[in-house]
C-alpha cells in the first residue's frame, strides 16, 4: 500500500498491523494480509466505510405565516451511506403523516435523503417548535437535529368575564374583556345595545376593564366587546340581568301536629247553662313536613266562628223568650183551691170574679 494516510502499527512472524487515517469511502474495499512463507499464507478483510449524513435543513418556511394558510415543510441530509432515516416532531410530539424521498448520489455509494411536512397552519401552532430528527448508525446514538419555530399571526379570540354570577341591584359587577390575538390586539371598544355606553359616571372603562357601580334595572342589556389587530377583528356579547334583591328566609319545617279552636259560651236561662263548641282538625302524621295541603288552623278557626254566631243567636232568642214569660190560669185553676171537682171549681171561679166586682175600692 502506497498511501500516507497508511501505517504500519506492528510487524511479527504473528501480527501485521496497519493503521488508516482520514477515512474516506475510497478507503472501502476488501484488505490482503500475506505471509511470504513456503508456501505463502493470506488472510483477507473487507472493509466497509459508513456515510455520515450531513447536518439536516428546514427549508420552505416563510415568516409570518398566516392561520388558515398551507405549510410544507422539507428537511433534507446528504451524504449518508446507507441510506438515513429523518422523522418530524412538534413540541416533542412525533408527526406521522409525512412524505420520505431517497436518491442516490453522483458518485453512487451516499444517499441524499428529504422528507416534507404538509399541514394547515392554526393559531394553536403559533410558537411551537418543529424538529427534524436525522438517525444513522454512523451517530453513534447521537441524531443530527435541526428546529423551526413557528409564527403564525391570527385574528383576535375575545372572552368576557363577570366578576358576579348574580348581580343585584345596588351592587357593583367588573366585566373583564380577554382578548387574544397574534399581532397584539389593539385597545377594546365597549358598547351597550350597539350603541355608547349610556351612563359614563357610573360606567368606567380602564382599558380592557368595564366596571359599574349602584346597579338598577336600567342597566339590563346585551354588551359588547370588540377587539383588533391589523390581520382582522372579533367580538362577544355579554347580556346582564339586574336582580331584585334577594330576602334570604329561613328554612321551615312543618310538624304534623293536632290543631284545636275552642269557644265557651255561659248563658243564664232558668237555670245556669255552659254550651262549649269544639272545632278539631286533625293531621294525617303519616303525610310528609313538605308537602302542602289546607290550612287545618284556618279550617278550625273558620268552624270556631260558625258556632261562636250560632250561640249567640241562640243566647238572645233565649233572652228575648225570658222577657215576656207570664202566668196563665185557667177557670179551673182559679177556684181549684177549695173545690173537691171541677165543676166546683168552675163555679168558685165564677163567684170570685163576682166578688172581685164588688171588692173594687176607690181612692180620691
Amino acid at each position: 500500500l502506497r498511501d500516507n494516510r497508511i501505517e504500519l502499527v506492528r510487524a511479527s512472524w504473528h501480527e501485521l498491523s496497519i493503521s488508516v487515517s482520514d477515512v474516506s469511502l475510497s478507503d472501502e474495499g476488501q484488505y490482503t494480509c500475506s505471509l511470504f512463507t513456503m508456501p505463502v499464507k493470506t488472510s483477507k478483510a473487507f472493509l466497509t466505510v459508513l456515510g455520515v449524513p450531513e447536518k439536516p435543513q428546514i427549508t420552505g418556511f416563510t415568516s409570518p405565516v398566516m392561520e388558515g394558510e398551507r405549510m410544507q415543510l422539507t428537511c433534507k441530509t446528504s451524504g449518508s451511506k446507507p441510506a438515513a432515516d429523518i422523522r418530524w416532531f412538534k413540541n416533542d410530539k412525533e408527526v406521522k403523516d409525512v412524505k420520505y424521498l431517497k436518491e442516490e448520489d453522483a458518485n453512487r455509494k451516499t444517499f441524499t435523503v428529504s422528507s416534507t411536512l404538509d399541514f394547515l397552519a392554526d393559531r394553536n401552532d403559533d410558537g411551537a417548535v418543529v424538529s427534524c430528527r436525522v438517525d444513522h448508525e454512523s451517530l453513534n446514538s447521537t441524531p443530527q437535529i435541526a428546529m423551526q419555530v413557528l409564527e403564525i399571526h391570527y385574528t383576535p379570540l375575545v372572552k368576557i368575564i363577570s366578576s358576579n354570577s348574580w348581580p343585584e341591584e345596588g351592587q357593583s359587577i367588573i366585566l373583564t374583556c380577554e382578548s387574544k390575538g397574534k399581532p397584539v390586539p389593539e385597545p377594546v371598544l365597549w358598547t351597550k345595545d350597539g350603541g355608547e355606553l349610556p351612563d359614563p359616571e357610573r360606567m368606567v372603562v380602564n382599558g380592557r376593564v368595564l366596571s359599574i357601580s349602584f346597579l338598577n334595572k336600567t342597566d339590563n342589556g346585551t354588551y359588547r366587546c370588540e377587539a383588533k389587530n391589523p390581520i382582522g377583528r372579533n367580538s362577544t356579547e355579554y347580556v346582564l340581568i339586574v336582580h331584585d334583591v334577594f330576602n334570604t328566609l329561613l328554612p321551615t319545617t312543618v310538624i304534623p301536629s293536632l290543631t284545636t279552636a275552642t269557644v265557651t259560651t255561659t248563658v243564664a236561662l232558668t237555670a245556669s247553662t255552659t254550651t262549649s263548641a269544639t272545632a278539631i282538625s286533625t293531621r294525617d302524621p303519616n303525610a310528609l313536613a313538605g308537602q302542602t295541603g289546607p290550612d287545618h288552623a284556618l279550617i278550625g278557626g273558620i268552624v270556631a266562628v260558625v258556632v261562636f254566631v250560632t250561640l249567640c243567636s241562640i243566647i238572645l232568642l233565649g233572652r228575648y223568650l225570658a222577657r215576656h214569660k207570664g202566668t196563665y190560669l185557667t177557670n179551673e185553676a182559679k177556684g181549684a183551691e177549695d173545690a173537691p171537682d171541677a165543676d166546683t171549681a168552675i163555679i168558685n171561679a165564677e163567684g170570685s170574679q163576682v166578688n172581685a166586682e164588688e171588692k173594687k175600692e176607690y181612692f180620691i
